[in-house]
């Protein structure tokens, strides 16, 4: 009696030491997740402060020496202080818990602000190029000390930002927008700095107009890759990586199967694939044989296509189309 007592005692202790730690690595898990949160939305407040500093810089030394490229990388500057602020939002928005009217959340927001950052890369684009078409008319002498020294403060202030974004920004399309405005930003005060050296030894006033539209056509550049991108993701479309045709064709092979259509896949965000379909089955099947299938369906999908949210509707003998894509 002794020895069963005491094994039943030792089950408790192993149940309730291994609970606690489970429970322990919980917790760790969400704090560091929470860190990780809270370091980027202070790494863009960071940017942001740096940013507005430069445009202030930029437009009063852009006046004072005449410099069209300078006014140009302060309205970029500028631009990159609202994406900023609209990125920063975001990161907050997304963090907050779904409720019975939003049953996602606003896990959308950082895809909306991808989309509008990257517009505004473009139309910021198209006015530069405008106005430096304009400026090639006249040979305005430019203040370059002044285009130099400013150019080179931006190269600073946007390098470090983008050294406090680059990580980010490889797993998150509204980081990613953030990083490409800043990345655009410094690439632009490198090549005003070499605007305004080429002006001031050597008085080629016609650079200033001239790096002002290479800098336009790589925002539009940037840009529209990003708008392309957060456009699929809003439009529900299926993400370029995966072919309807060839998860019909996995899923077909599975026992009991017999078609697999109306099928959708889509992007909630960067970090949720959904896909939802219509299975016939060769037979009616329990309930419990249909949860056996779904396993096997979702680790399937999961490893080789990478989608992480399954919906399946299960079927015999109804009589409905049996094409593989439909409209809603």
């Amino acid at each position: 009696m002794k020895e069963e007592g005491t094994k039943e005692e030792l089950k408790k202790y192993l149940v309730v030491e291994t609970t606690q730690i489970l429970l322990k690595n919980h917790s760790h898990s969400h704090q560091d997740h929470s860190h990780g949160k809270d370091l980027k939305g202070r790494n863009l407040l960071i940017s942001i402060l740096l940013n507005i500093l430069i445009t202030a810089a930029q437009v009063v030394g852009g006046i004072i020496s005449g410099s069209l490229a300078l006014l140009s990388d302060a309205l970029h500057n500028f631009s990159d202080v609202l994406s900023l602020l609209i990125s920063y939002g975001a990161t907050l928005l997304s963090r907050k818990e779904a409720s019975t009217n939003k049953t996602f959340g606003y896990k959308r927001a950082e895809i909306i602000a991808a989309f509008v950052n990257s517009a505004t890369l473009i139309v910021v684009a198209v006015i530069l190029i405008i106005e430096a078409v304009k400026r090639f008319d006249s040979s305005e002498e430019i203040g370059s000390n002044l285009v130099i020294v400013l150019s080179f403060l931006g190269i600073l202030a946007n390098g470090f930002s983008v050294l406090l974004l680059k990580k980010d920004a490889g797993r998150n399309m509204n980081m990613k927008s953030a990083y490409l405005h800043l990345l655009t930003d410094m690439m632009a005060s490198v090549a005003v700095l070499i605007g305004g050296l080429l002006m001031k030894f050597f008085q080629w006033y016609w650079v200033d107009p001239a790096l002002t539209i290479l800098i336009a056509l790589y925002l539009i550049y940037m840009g529209y890759d990003l708008l392309k991108s957060s456009t699929r993701v809003l439009m529900l479309f299926t993400p370029d990586t995966i072919e309807i045709k060839q998860i019909v064709t996995t899923i077909n092979k599975m026992e009991g199967i017999k078609n697999v259509h109306h099928v959708h896949i889509w992007q909630l965000n960067e970090e949720e694939l959904h896909l939802e379909a219509h299975i016939d089955f060769e037979r009616d099947i329990k309930l419990s044989e249909f949860d056996v299938i779904l396993e096997e369906i979702e680790d399937v999908v999961q490893k080789i296509y990478g989608i992480n949210h399954v919906n399946i509707q299960p079927e015999f003998g109804k009589c409905d189309s049996k094409r593989v894509i439909v409209q809603d």
